[in-house]
């Protein structure tokens, strides 16, 4: 029997990747947004339906009979960057198209992701809603999620160099006949069985991405004014280090330093705390500021994002070592072993050591899509938005491992051993079928 798969909110295909690598079938894909949907069917040779809103509605399923649904709900709703309104949000309702598929449809297994923070106390109530729902028809879930991040998994397993922390909810429904055996309330999913147990001190993602060291598009090189910027920086670090001064765990704001910003009990307490840390800084080392500063007047014409700069790098000797990120905050600059969660081009990670940002090809490569995976005739702008808002596939990938685990028996009650058979026969590296597989 052929494993059916439902891709909703599917963007350019994560869900797809991972259906493919377990040996599914997808046979069907939604999400509302044209750019993507034409990199989906590029790659995948599925093409996609619209917005779900208008393949499940109150009224009307058409959404195909499937075994397997996946669903990537937007975040937006329940992210820190957002407003935060969780289901009151237009984006948070559409939860309930994915529970009107679950309604109509009963597949087996529903694997579903999203941001860490849906998980959070702010969103409590939004999490106990879903979770209800999907008790209410007929799915056994835990109470808490899996949060996976392909940093942890293993690179034997697919892991990748990429601090993403999601949340994983897999429900396997239960046929009335057996909810006396098989309770609804689902143990939670096991860590070691989702491949959560690499240390990530142990990546260098110099060694992970083959085209760091290649000629690539010249947009991704940085412009001599960001150069500029990192220079100053950096000049200022070398100066600390010269009188034996390390610099602090807190971001650095320069307009404290010269005046143009003083606390103010209207502030936020987080802000306060900040400028106070950074006045006493300066209190400390005002002498080799103040030269730092006469050597460097241009600092003070920088933008203001540009006149912060926050150092999480120990003891790295150079600026220009390690992995650096334009932020609205400021100039961020971490280890080169990891880098942080992809969000847009905006804010791309750069790799010191090559002075430019990490191309889509490579960023593709750290959410786990194969290396044929093209984004060809789309602006490199476009690109990045839609690696931003993926899912990593060894993430998702190995939740499904970890939900066949703990509900193998019963997937076999329901003579499902198809689905088991397929999940635990299919390597334990997602790369190992996705390299080779092409649709």
């Amino acid at each position: 029997m052929t494993v059916t798969a439902a891709d909703l909110f599917c963007g350019i295909g994560g869900f797809h990747a991972v259906a493919s690598a377990l040996g599914f079938e997808s046979v069907c894909a939604y999400d509302s947004d044209k750019n993507c949907r034409e990199i989906y069917e590029k790659n995948w040779q599925l093409t996609p339906g619209g917005d779900i809103e208008q393949f499940a509605s109150e009224s009307k399923v058409t959404v195909p009979p499937h075994s397997v649904l996946f669903a990537g709900f937007p975040c937006q709703p329940f992210s820190k960057s957002g407003a935060q309104r969780g289901m009151r949000e237009t984006r948070g309702t559409l939860f309930f198209n994915i529970a009107r598929v679950l309604e109509e449809k009963r597949p087996r297994l529903v694997v579903l992701e999203n941001v860490r923070n849906l998980w959070s106390a702010r969103h409590r109530d939004d999490w106990e809603l879903i979770i209800s729902i999907l008790r209410d028809i007929g799915y056994r879930v835990s109470d808490t999620p899996l949060v996976s991040s392909p940093h942890r998994i293993s690179p034997s397993l697919g892991g990748t160099p990429q601090v993403r922390e999601r949340i994983y909810i897999n429900a396997t429904y239960v046929p009335p006949n057996l909810r006396d055996q098989f309770d609804l309330a689902a143990p939670s999913l096991d860590p070691h069985e989702a491949g959560l147990l690499w240390d990530p001190s142990e990546w260098k993602i110099a060694n992970f991405i083959p085209t760091l060291r290649r000629r690539l598009n010249p947009e991704l090189h940085l412009s001599e004014e960001e150069v500029i910027w990192i220079d100053t920086w950096d000049d200022f670090r070398k100066r600390l280090g010269g009188i034996g001064v390390r610099l602090p765990g807190f971001p650095l704001w320069l307009d404290v330093w010269t005046g143009e910003l003083a606390s103010d009990p209207s502030m936020p307490s987080w802000k306060r705390d900040f400028i106070s840390k950074n006045y006493n800084f300066w209190t400390a080392n005002r002498k080799v500021i103040a030269s730092w500063l006469r050597q460097n007047q241009a600092v003070l014409n920088f933008p203001a994002s540009r006149r912060k700069f926050e150092w999480q790098a120990g003891e790295m000797s150079s600026t220009w070592d390690g992995l650096i990120q334009l932020r609205p905050s400021g100039i961020r600059v971490k280890v080169a072993n990891y880098i942080p969660a992809a969000v847009a081009m905006t804010q791309t990670s750069i790799f010191g050591p090559t002075k430019r940002r990490i191309s889509t090809t490579e960023l593709a490569r750290l959410q786990g899509f194969p290396s044929w995976f093209s984004f060809e005739g789309q602006a490199q702008s476009q690109s990045y938005k839609q690696l931003g808002n993926a899912i990593s596939i060894a993430s998702a990938y190995h939740s499904v491992k970890a939900h066949i685990a703990r509900d193998q028996q019963l997937l076999r009650r329901q003579r499902r051993q198809d689905i088991v058979d397929l999940v635990q026969s299919a390597p334990g590296n997602p790369f190992d079928r996705l390299d080779e597989f092409k649709a």
